[in-house]
């Protein structure tokens, strides 16, 4: 696919698609060079292969703060099943 105003290419839908899937998993500094290496030489509008890498980027700082907030549930789900247990009524004691 090709701009109209500098008839560099854009990548489109389906690169993206391709890209992200090998993308999906790496840390961002590999992440960033496995792009780079796809569209180098091939004359591609750098404001569309940044605006992916911006993508790749916002994506893994989702993925980074959804593992933290798994830990501090599974945390704080602890603190509040140790804190009940504790607290169940004791039986009578006998007399």
């Amino acid at each position: 696919m090709e701009q109209q105003e500098s008839g560099q290419r854009i990548l489109d839908p389906i690169e993206r698609a391709k890209l992200g899937l090998k993308v999906f998993n790496l840390p961002f500094d590999e992440a960033e060079e496995l792009i780079d290496d796809y569209v180098r030489g091939k004359n591609y509008d750098p404001a569309s292969v940044d605006f992916f890498k911006d993508q790749v980027a916002t994506q893994q700082h989702i993925k980074e703060k959804g593992a933290e907030l798994l830990v501090t549930g599974g945390q704080i789900l602890r603190v509040i099943t140790t804190s009940f247990f504790q607290n169940l009524s004791k039986p009578p004691a006998e007399r």
